[in-house]
């Protein structure tokens, strides 16, 4: 009789180190991302410290819950690592040496010159009903078995073995039900806080419309996440309906569709535009460029900049009036000064028709004071167009919360919002971080 489609699925990482916080698991976001990719749906992630009782008690859970359970960690020759004995465990077996795995093991060590301890040899181990799968980069073989109705998976932790072992034995082993499919569409939004996104995309977030549609936010981009599950006819044409409803409510706020970040998008519309930008950073200290030369080809677009961080750097390079920068009323944190900056960046360093970003502000802990409080933060933008020989500049005030770097970053993202605005002709959107929008 044909065993059931895998349907959902749950992911389990085990070891101190990310149940306390000290390595970021991510395994977890890989393997979920490609079991997607197969049709079936991570529904939770579990992380366990090195516990042989509490690691036992995770996959029986899990595997009571879904149809399928992949596990990372916790299969090296060490003492702390129990995920071998745990599974036995949860299979109410116990453990047999596999005469395959301890001759593959023994030809590792051979090749290698390297002298094999009884210690690595609790690798061959495996629960009685479960397999080993072998690993071609490293001496852990992973486990295939099955607690009740789910498959278990574990594989081993360092993603250069895991990786190419779940390709070749965790993908060939998804049933997948025939005719259906999952597929996501991805759409990046700037200019409005979550909760307005959410008031404008109504009875599109309720978990019974299909596709289903959800919103994730970080510094000021909020993503619109379009998920359909289902027949696979007609699944494009269900995709492009929620898309377009996406559209008509957010507007010129998406920036992209798919994962491309607000930096590319920029360069990728000033590239069309046959456009080029220019940057003066002073509390941000580079990350803007450097945010934009993250992105592959950027030269294209891009030509670099200035970090002003001191008075006269400001004054020498881009030309800020020192007296501004001396009055205690304007001072360099101000919506004239980074007016200058963004002024001085396209008369002093490039020619043509440019963009230019100026963000000068105070992201703390110290340095803050009644009127520019921590956070502050004034970001100019300006653009000489072919015709004109005088750029036009509009400038913003911010009030950003959060640590040093968050403000930074938040800055970032707001300059490249600022840009993403000026570049499709659409007014700067009163954001919800704004005080003010004045300029020069």
């Amino acid at each position: 009789m044909a065993r059931p489609p895998h349907r959902t699925a749950a992911i389990l990482a085990i070891g101190d180190e990310l149940a306390i916080g000290q390595k970021l698991d991510t395994n977890s976001q890989w393997i979920a991302t490609r079991l997607l990719e197969l049709g079936v749906v991570t529904c939770e992630h579990a992380t366990v410290d090195d516990e042989r009782p509490r690691i036992a008690f995770a996959l029986e859970r899990l595997a009571g819950l879904h149809d399928l359970v992949i596990c990372t960690g916790g299969l090296g020759p060490t003492p702390d690592d129990l995920t071998r004995h745990a599974l036995a465990d949860a299979m109410h077996e116990s453990l047999v040496e596999d005469p395959d795995a301890r001759e593959a093991i023994e030809r590792w060590f051979a090749r290698r010159g390297r002298a094999l301890r009884e210690t690595n040899l609790v690798q061959a181990l495996r629960p009685s009903s479960a397999r080993c799968l072998d690993n071609e980069f490293g001496t852990a073989p992973g486990l295939a078995g099955r607690i009740g109705n789910a498959d278990v998976f574990v594989l081993p932790g360092p993603p250069r073995e895991m990786r190419p072992m779940f390709e070749r034995f965790v993908e060939p082993a998804i049933r997948r039900e025939p005719g259906r499919l999952v597929r996501t569409h991805v759409m990046q939004s700037v200019g409005l806080g979550e909760s307005e996104v959410s008031a404008r995309l109504g009875e599109m977030l309720a978990r019974t419309s299909s596709p289903t549609v959800g919103l994730t936010a970080s510094s000021g981009v909020v993503t619109v996440r379009i998920r359909y599950e289902g027949e696979e006819h007609g699944a494009q044409t269900e995709i492009d309906r929620v898309r377009e409803r996406v559209r008509a409510q957010l507007g010129a706020h998406v920036f992209a569709e798919g994962e491309a970040s607000l930096a590319e998008a920029c360069l990728e519309r000033l590239c069309e535009r046959g456009e080029r930008l220019l940057v003066v950073e002073s509390c941000t200290g580079g990350m803007l460029g450097s945010a934009l030369v993250d992105v592959p080809g950027s030269s294209d677009a891009f030509l670099g900049g200035c970090i002003t961080y001191s008075n006269d750097m400001k004054a020498d390079r881009v030309g800020v009036s020192r007296d501004d920068l001396d009055a205690p009323d304007i001072g360099a944190v101000s919506e004239r000064v980074a007016s200058q900056m963004a002024r001085g960046a396209i008369e002093r360093l490039g020619t043509g028709e440019l963009h230019a970003l100026a963000i000068s502000g105070v992201a703390g802990p110290g340095g803050g004071s009644e009127r520019k409080p921590v956070g502050t933060v004034c970001i100019a933008h300006a653009h000489r167009a072919a015709s004109s020989a005088e750029p036009t500049v509009r400038a913003i005030t911010l009030r950003i919360t959060g640590d040093r770097t968050a403000v930074r970053r938040r800055s970032v993202q707001s300059a490249l919002a600022m840009l993403h605005f000026a570049l499709i002709d659409h007014p700067i959107p009163t954001l919800l971080w704004q005080r003010g929008s004045g300029g020069e």
